[in-house]
């Protein structure tokens, strides 16, 4: 039986809402994306402070109060409120309007920043990660709004322009600020349906732990001719190690690094076996390589959702340009990452990670970790009220029974979150496996931008009258 507030169901309502303003809510969505909020480069710190304008203006829009841009060490975090439902649950919303450098731009179909519709899809930088899934949160609220007069639950938004470097402005903010963030449950839009028609809940995530290791060698580049042979290689030496550190089958190999890592529980994992997956198909169409790689005895899904890794993400140093330079270099830096899995310590990995480096550095090479940013994983309990009720909604929309998987990836938020505010966070997002997040030509597929809409509404209905 649907649950009603305001005398009757407004799900047929909300559809209707939405329907006869999809053009306008995709007009307001290609304004938000034209705008190059990349938070990692200084230059656009302009853009980034226009696109946090850009937020409370649509929070303001939607009938938010309080709405204030707040002033960090980084960049901009913006809060509304509207508390008028008494004895009525809390939700908090949250999202980050920053987005991740658009390069290599020769790669882009389109112009990263100028949004466009091909083939039923949201072309932008953006579009999925996370300006449309985040823009979806407001506009649930201003249809709600709009046909019902009121919201049956107190909501709040917290939006961020860091999450693409580290976050570390909010996680500071919400450490300081429990009281004025005080919720029932957080709702988080970042994260993608298994596939496309299929109601999904995310309710793990892997931690991560961002680094970047240094290695010197002689106290100046060299002629490789002169002192070839005999000279310290810090390219080669970076290599060498890193190279040390994950046997061929994707194994890490420093010590104790698995002492807490723990399987998934055998219902979970029967869950996971009954998903429709098609390994070569993941590997042609998601991967795009000639074949996987990781630990062969543990199938896909757990080499992507339930255990650790190690990454390299990038090697500088020495000489890469046009011609040749004949050079033993003397420095290189590689950033490096680790994705945790539930009980593992960032804190113990990271010191861990620093012993077995002292321990395997080559003769002549030195070495410095320097510890970008780390978070937890993260559990939520898929029992809990409020996530009955996000499944309950979603499987409604989709028609569908809903889905709950894990995540490979990390939001450091929602540890922050469950941390600080002690409340559980409901991962409900609207992407597609293979909408691009961080590649050129990323893309967000139109319809579940209205569908996401419509979900977050008939959520937030069935939240306030489920109490």
């Amino acid at each position: 039986m649907r649950r009603t507030y305001n005398g009757g169901s407004m799900s047929e309502t909300i559809h209707s809402y939405v329907e006869a303003r999809r053009q306008l809510f995709l007009d307001e969505l290609f304004e938000f994306l034209r705008i190059p909020s990349i938070s990692t480069q200084a230059e656009n710190k302009g853009e980034v402070n226009r696109a946090a304008d850009f937020v409370s203006g649509s929070l303001r829009k939607a009938g938010l109060e309080n709405v204030e841009i707040i002033p960090t060490a980084g960049h901009p975090l913006v809060y509304a409120d509207w508390m008028h439902a008494p004895r009525q649950p809390t939700v908090l919303c949250y999202g980050h309007y920053d987005v991740q450098p658009p390069d290599p731009l020769e790669l882009w179909t389109t112009p990263p920043f100028e949004p466009t519709l091909r083939d039923g899809n949201i072309y932008a930088r953006g579009s999925a990660d996370d300006k449309g899934q985040m823009y979806m949160h407001i506009k649930a609220v201003e249809t709600l709004r709009a046909v019902g007069g009121s919201l049956p639950v107190n909501v709040k938004f917290l939006i961020e322009g860091e999450e693409e470097i580290g976050g570390n402005s909010i996680a500071r903010y919400v450490e300081e600020n429990p009281a004025k963030l005080k919720a029932d449950v957080a709702l988080v839009s970042d994260t993608a349906l298994y596939a496309a028609g299929i109601p999904t809940l995310c309710v793990g995530l892997r931690g991560l732990v961002y680094m970047e290791l240094e290695a010197t060698g002689p106290s100046r580049d060299l002629h490789s001719g002169l002192y070839g042979g005999a000279a310290p290689n810090a390219v080669y030496g970076l290599i060498e190690l890193l190279a040390k550190a994950k046997n061929a089958q994707g194994r890490i190999q420093i010590p104790g690094f698995y002492d807490e890592v723990e399987d998934p529980a055998p219902a979970e994992m029967e869950s996971w076996r009954g998903l429709p997956f098609d390994q070569q198909e993941f590997l042609r169409n998601e991967v795009g390589s000639s074949s996987l790689t990781g630990e062969p005895d543990r199938m896909v899904l757990e080499r992507v959702w339930s255990r650790p890794t190690l990454e390299v993400h990038g090697i500088a140093g020495g000489f890469t340009g046009a011609g040749a330079k004949t050079v033993i270099p003397a420095r290189a830096t590689a950033k490096v990452s680790f994705r945790l899995v539930p009980k593992q310590d960032p804190g113990k990995v990271v010191a861990a990670f620093r012993e077995w480096i002292a321990a395997n550095t080559p003769a002549g090479i030195q070495t410095e970790l320097r510890l970008l940013s780390g978070a937890p994983a993260v559990m939520v309990d898929p029992s809990h009220a409020a996530i009955q009720v996000a499944a309950a909604a979603f499987a409604e929309q989709l028609n569908r029974k809903t889905v709950f998987v894990r995540s490979g990836g990390s939001i450091p938020i929602v540890g922050d979150f469950a941390r600080h505010l002690h409340i559980p966070t409901i991962l409900m997002g609207f992407g597609l496996p293979d909408d691009g997040l961080h590649s050129p030509n990323e893309k967000y597929a139109l319809e579940n931008y209205y569908t996401g809409i419509k979900t977050i509404a008939r959520f937030l209905e069935l939240y306030g009258t489920a109490q």
